[in-house]
């Protein structure tokens, strides 16, 4: 069933949230293809329909002076859908790992084969407080969706990214108003959108199978200096790897750190 953004709670609470959708040509790149950032903003809107059908939406949460923060996210892209091919964006919950709420995403195509699939790790933060809850508390009323994985645990989605000292400077960033979300700080779609931004274009267009690991460690607001650092990293069953790490100019603060594997044409 295809559940309706515009109005998730008009089907009643699903398990697993799901839309179809065509890629549109605001979504792609030189290639014709789906880019990351497009991924990462279709995650981001399945995920927060499927909060609203569930009842722990933005504005549900508030009310308890809590609030949902994305604290890592693991996406393997399987192959990029062509422009205009409809595809099926599909999101559900899967219980908690210590402070960690889970939830998997999956991109379909007409023939359900995926494309993309991914796991994510957020936080429940007290507003006041600015202290992560348990998430037992919120978790435990939803669909836990045990057998339902996006991921075979040999992925390990949604860890930890290690720190490295072989970093380059590479580029600096100010977070300015297309970078930010409701909550005046960084969203997790433009963070993608810096990555792509550094490394070379033609490797991105070129690409025809990713990975992408980031954890979200400090929230940027608007108006502050970051700088942007990377290097090459081997792996030997890719084409190209990168690790990146974003500071915060002011006290050198690491902001987010992620990795890149892509195999190329």
């Amino acid at each position: 069933m295809n559940c309706n953004p515009a109005n998730p709670k008009d089907s009643g609470i699903v398990d697993v949230w799901q839309e179809s959708i065509p890629v549109r040509f605001g979504a792609i790149d030189k290639s014709d293809r789906l880019t990351l950032d497009a991924i990462f903003n279709y995650f981001q809107e399945a995920a927060i329909s499927h909060a609203d059908n569930l009842g722990v939406g933005r504005e549900d949460m508030a009310r308890t002076k809590q609030v949902w923060i994305l604290s890592r996210m693991t996406a393997l892209v399987h192959r990029r859908p062509d422009y205009c091919e409809n595809i099926i964006v599909r999101s559900w919950p899967q219980g908690w790992e210590k402070l960690f709420a889970m939830r998997n995403y999956e991109i379909k195509d007409k023939n359900n084969n995926a494309l993309v699939s991914a796991r994510s790790a957020w936080l429940i933060v007290d507003m006041e407080k600015r202290r992560p809850l348990r998430p037992q508390s919120v978790m435990d009323s939803m669909p836990q969706n045990e057998e339902l994985h996006a991921l075979a645990p040999e992925d390990k989605g949604a860890a930890a990214v290690i720190e490295r000292d072989n970093l380059q400077k590479i580029a600096k960033k100010k977070a300015l108003y297309s970078d930010l979300d409701f909550n005046g700080h960084v969203n997790n779609v433009s963070y993608i959108k810096w990555i792509e931004d550094i490394i070379d274009a033609e490797l991105l267009n070129n690409a025809e199978k990713m990975r992408v690991d980031i954890n979200y460690l400090n929230e940027i607001m608007g108006g502050e200096d970051i700088e942007l650092f990377s290097a090459k990293i081997d792996d030997e069953n890719a084409s190209n790897a990168f690790a990146f790490e974003g500071r915060k100019k002011e006290n050198n603060q690491a902001a987010f750190r992620a990795e890149l594997k892509i195999w190329s044409k």
